[in-house]
C-alpha cells in the first residue's frame, strides 16, 4: 500500500502544482491587459467583508479572520500601489459594527492602532508619498488608537502621492448628516438665518463638507464574500460609482481576483445618467 500512497501524494503534487503554474499564467496575462487598457479607477472603493466567515470557514477563531484581513489590505495597497491608481478608500469597521461583541471590537480596535502605527513607519507610505486620512466617527475610541491615527495622518499629511482613506467607525449616513451640520454651523458663524440656508442649499454644499471631500468620487467600488449591497458605503459620493461583487471572502482575495475586477470596469461604459 504504501507505494500507491506514495504515487497519489505525487499525483496530486503534480496536480496543484499545474494548477498553481496555470493560476501564475493567468494572473500575468491579466496584469499585461489591465495595464495595456490604461483605464484604471480614479477613487477605488473597497468593502472589506468575510472576516468572520472566512475564520469559521477555515476552523479558526473568530479574532484570527480579522488579522488575516488586516494582513490582506497590506497586500491590496501594494497592488494599488503597482498600477499607480490615485486614491483608494477601505471599509474597516462600520458604526453597525460597533454594536457587535466588545471582545471582537476590542480586538479590531488593537488591530487598528497597530496597522496606523506600522503604516506611519511603512516605506512604501513615504517612498510613494501615500497621504493617508482616518475617516468616520472616532470619538468613543480608546485615546492609543486615536493617538496612533492621529500620528499616522500627520506623517504623511503634506504627501502628495495616492490618496489613502481608512473608513473606521464608518456610516454613509452618519456621513450625510455630520456634512449638513457642518454646513449649517458654518452658515450660523456668517450670521445666515435658517430660512436663508435652506432657500441655497444646493448637493454641492454639502458635497463641500464630506469626510474627503477634496478628492474625487469613487468610480469603482468592490466588496467581497459574495453580499451583494453597499450597506451604507459612501452613500452620497457613489451615486455613479460602477459595483463589482466578488464571491471569496476578504482574506482570500487574491491579486488575480483584483486583476479580474479591474478589467470587469475597464469594460464597462459609465453612462452618468445619461
Amino acid at each position: 500500500m504504501a507505494p500507491l500512497h506514495t504515487a497519489l501524494r505525487t499525483a496530486q503534487k503534480l496536480r496543484t502544482g499545474a494548477r498553481g503554474a496555470l493560476l501564475w499564467g493567468y494572473e500575468q496575462r491579466l496584469a499585461r491587459e489591465v495595464r495595456a487598457h490604461g483605464k484604471l479607477p480614479r477613487h477605488l472603493g473597497l468593502i472589506l467583508d468575510g472576516n468572520r466567515r472566512f475564520a469559521r470557514a477555515s476552523g479558526m477563531q473568530r479574532e484570527l479572520g480579522h488579522s488575516f484581513g488586516a494582513d490582506k489590505a497590506h497586500e491590496v495597497l501594494q497592488w494599488c500601489l503597482e498600477l499607480g491608481i490615485p486614491a483608494a478608500t477601505i471599509w474597516v469597521l462600520s458604526t453597525d459594527n460597533t454594536s457587535r461583541d466588545p471582545k471582537e471590537i476590542a480586538h479590531i480596535l488593537t488591530l487598528l492602532e497597530r496597522e496606523a502605527r506600522l503604516l506611519a513607519v511603512d516605506p512604501r507610505i513615504h517612498q510613494n508619498r501615500v497621504r493617508v486620512r482616518a475617516i468616520g466617527q472616532h470619538s468613543d475610541f480608546p485615546p492609543n488608537v486615536l493617538a496612533a491615527l492621529r500620528e499616522l495622518e500627520r506623517s504623511t499629511e503634506e504627501y502628495s502621492g495616492m490618496r489613502l482613506n481608512i473608513a473606521v467607525g464608518y456610516g454613509g449616513r452618519e456621513e450625510i448628516v455630520d456634512a449638513t451640520r457642518a454646513y449649517l454651523c458654518k452658515r450660523a458663524r456668517e450670521g445666515a438665518t435658517l430660512e436663508q440656508v435652506a432657500g441655497e442649499l444646493t448637493p454641492e454644499h454639502i458635497g463641500a463638507h464630506l469626510y474627503a471631500a477634496d478628492q474625487p468620487d469613487p468610480d469603482f467600488i468592490i466588496r467581497t464574500s459574495g453580499e451583494i449591497r453597499l450597506s451604507g458605503f459612501m452613500l452620497w459620493q457613489s451615486v455613479y460609482s460602477e459595483y463589482y461583487f466578488c464571491d471569496v471572502y476578504w482574506p482570500g482575495f487574491r491579486r488575480v481576483d483584483f486583476l479580474r475586477a479591474l478589467r470587469d470596469f475597464q469594460d464597462r461604459e459609465r453612462r452618468f445618467g445619461k
